[in-house]
């Protein structure tokens, strides 16, 4: 350190000396000089970067977590976040990937290959979630509707089936199938009709699809309430499976129209329909369906579908039935040593019966408090009159009126049925 100048100054009658020193030791600060402002941008475009990294990662696992079985997500009502996310995808994604591109393209770090592996965790996040996390990737649809009559049918007449009859034509649609594929579009009797089933649930419902009056296409596309969630082609709003309400989406409120379907044993309703066709496997998926009867016979101990065989369980087996408006539900133990109830919805006097399969169940409306109804070996008796087990008059022209009724888990019928009366 050195003089490099004197200088003099005066103020009045006073004189001042200042002498101006060289400190060689002197450095500008970081906050200040050129290489400084450098570190500074590069820090910021790194932070950019990370952040449009996180910010993908969590939303592409938001976007599945909402609306798929995963710890503690079908137990909040999260739907309308859930759909939030769906329905402004493309603006989340492109957001967190501008930052993640003008963050590494901004970069000057000297290791940009570093920053490869965060995008790959990205890219890995992004398949597992949209190609394989995804409902209709991982259950997809059939690539060819097979039937075939009795005489070629090769599903296993043990087999549970949900039924249905239209304009005197009648189909049968195995459970194993279903149970993979959640919902089939076909045609029956000239009609168009949405055929659905959610294993979680263990409910089997069958709709026509239309929406504001037109034929729609539908896909599976995740889950609420542990329920199936499908979703239209047109105003992309969500369906629940269960009672075909529409949930969230631009038609939230509506309902598709319920058809009149029962479940079975495929053996017995072969027995009432000799003529029917019955839905065979798609080779292209043999090896998705189910090849055991443990989730049809209740033997299943799985978390998600499998049975609880005690009564009253979130596991445990319903008959639910609607009357007038109202819902009841029948402890399937009770009915398995019953095997025939007279009872009374509301106002309305009903009768619910179990065939000898013990898999195969009837529910119909019955006229008094006085008219009861009986059975005998699968046959029906009322008034001196005989009836099958689904109604139809054997000696006579009389048919039973039948009451929509469904076999499901208790905590499926109860949630989306809320107030129902126990039986």
């Amino acid at each position: 350190m050195g003089v490099v100048e004197v200088l003099q100054l005066q103020y009045g009658f006073k004189k001042f000396l200042i002498i101006v020193w060289e400190n060689k030791s002197y450095k500008p600060g970081p906050c200040f000089s050129r290489q400084g402002r450098f570190n500074g941008y590069n820090r910021g475009m790194k932070k950019l970067f990370y952040t449009g990294i996180t910010g993908l990662l969590l939303f592409e696992v938001a976007n599945v977590y909402f609306i798929m079985p995963m710890p503690g997500s079908q137990r909040m009502n999260s739907i309308d976040i859930a759909y939030f996310l769906y329905k402004w995808r493309w603006i989340f994604r492109g957001f967190f990937s501008m930052m993640i591109i003008i963050g590494l393209l901004q970069s000057t770090a000297k290791r940009k290959w570093v920053l490869g592996i965060p995008l790959l965790l990205v890219g890995i996040v992004i398949y597992l979630a949209n190609f394989k996390m995804a409902a209709d990737a991982m259950f997809k649809q059939p690539h060819q509707l097979l039937f075939a009559a009795v005489a070629g049918n090769k599903v296993d007449t043990n087999r549970l089936v949900v039924g249905v009859t239209i304009n005197g034509i009648s189909k049968a649609y195995p459970i194993r199938f279903l149970g993979y594929h959640h919902h089939i579009q076909d045609t029956v009797g000239g009609q168009h009709i949405l055929v659905t089933y959610c294993t979680v649930c263990r409910t089997g419902r069958v709709f026509e699809p239309l929406v504001n009056g037109k034929p729609e296409q539908f896909r599976l596309v995740g889950m609420d309430h542990f329920n199936a969630m499908l979703e239209d082609a047109t105003t992309k709003s969500w369906w629940r499976q269960a009672n075909g309400e529409a949930i969230t989406g631009k038609l939230k409120g509506q309902k598709l129209p319920e058809l009149f379907s029962t479940q079975t044993s495929l053996a017995a309703w072969i027995a009432l329909n000799p003529s029917t066709l019955i839905m065979q496997a798609d080779p292209a998926f043999e090896k998705e369906y189910d090849s055991t009867l443990k989730y049809e016979s209740g033997k299943s101990k799985s978390k998600l579908t499998g049975t609880d065989s005690l009564s009253w369980k979130d596991k445990s087996w319903v008959i639910g039935i609607k009357a007038g408006g109202l819902t009841k539900a029948y402890d399937w133990n009770t009915l398995k040593a019953q095997r025939i109830i007279n009872d009374k919805i509301g106002n309305i006097f009903i009768v619910l019966v179990l065939a000898k399969d013990d898999k195969s169940f009837f529910a119909f409306e019955r006229q008094s408090v006085n008219e009861l109804i009986t059975l005998q070996n699968d046959t029906l008796l009322l008034n001196n009159r005989h009836f099958k087990i689904n109604g139809k008059g054997i000696d006579t022209a009389f048919t039973l009126q039948p009451l929509p009724a469904s076999q499901e888990f208790w905590h499926s019928w109860r949630t989306f049925n809320v107030g129902t009366a126990q039986y």
